[in-house]
């Protein structure tokens, strides 16, 4: 028997109440939103909106267990809650120069960090230490994070070498990758082991200036030449010393 009309009506009702209901959350939900001052209020205490998941980006030298830590958010928290407390908890890690916390609705949490990078390894009493542009200490455990950055006999203080380091590694990270040693010899001169040559320059030395010793080691190369020396103390000069 075909079914009439009449018949085939209660079927096509749930559907409809269905979309009903959801069109009717969907719009609750946009009017709380949209509401500056209770509204947040009022969503945080939905069991819907607690946080059940933490994204972490940007993070290279910060252990995400640190991030965890300092953020010190569970799961009976609301993404509802105020994010400027979180910033400030990350903000305190030295290795963090950055962070911003945003939501991703219904229960996510993001984390976008922009990290002090290091540029090199200094001695100290504690062993290697890592240091940033400016000559910062950094938190960074050599034995537990691949870290590929000179060792150098410098000081916090000595901050144009930290500054030079900086800047190859920017813009020069080829160069910056060869660089392995820099040691201050007297006042105001220094010795990079720059692929495993010393290179003497100022304490002044550019980068653009270090840049000139390119061209020099493709020539000696093509004559089958290896420098026991580099130098770069004379204005407009690259000095090869070969044994």
């Amino acid at each position: 028997m075909k079914k009439s009309a009449t018949d085939a009506a209660p079927e096509a009702r749930p559907p409809r109440r269905k979309r009903w209901i959801i069109a009717t959350g969907v719009v609750v939900v946009i009017a709380l939103l949209a509401a500056p001052f209770w509204g947040p209020r009022a969503l945080g205490k939905l069991a819907f909106f607690h946080v059940r998941r933490i994204e972490v980006l940007g993070a290279r030298f910060t252990p995400a267990s640190e991030v965890l830590d300092r953020l010190h958010v569970d799961t009976t928290r609301s993404v509802w809650d105020p994010l400027g407390p979180l910033v400030e908890r990350l903000q305190s890690y030295p290795q963090v120069e950055r962070v911003a916390v945003s939501r991703k609705l219904p229960g996510t949490l993001v984390v976008e960090i922009t990290e002090r990078r290091p540029v090199a390894f200094v001695t100290a009493p504690e062993g290697l230490v890592a240091v940033d542009e400016r000559g910062r200490h950094l938190p960074l455990d050599p034995s537990r994070t691949t870290v590929d950055v000179p060792i150098v006999n410098a000081t916090p203080r000595d901050t144009a070498v930290y500054h030079l380091l900086g800047a190859m590694q920017r813009e020069a990270p080829r160069l910056f990758a060869q660089v392995s040693t820099i040691s201050r010899v007297g006042a105001d001169e220094l010795i990079l082991r720059i692929a495993d040559i010393p290179v003497r320059a100022m304490t002044s030395v550019s980068l653009a200036r270090l840049s000139d010793i390119e061209p020099i080691e493709r020539d000696l190369a093509r004559r089958q030449l290896r420098p026991a020396e580099l130098d770069l103390r004379y204005r407009d000069q690259v000095i090869a010393r070969v044994p």
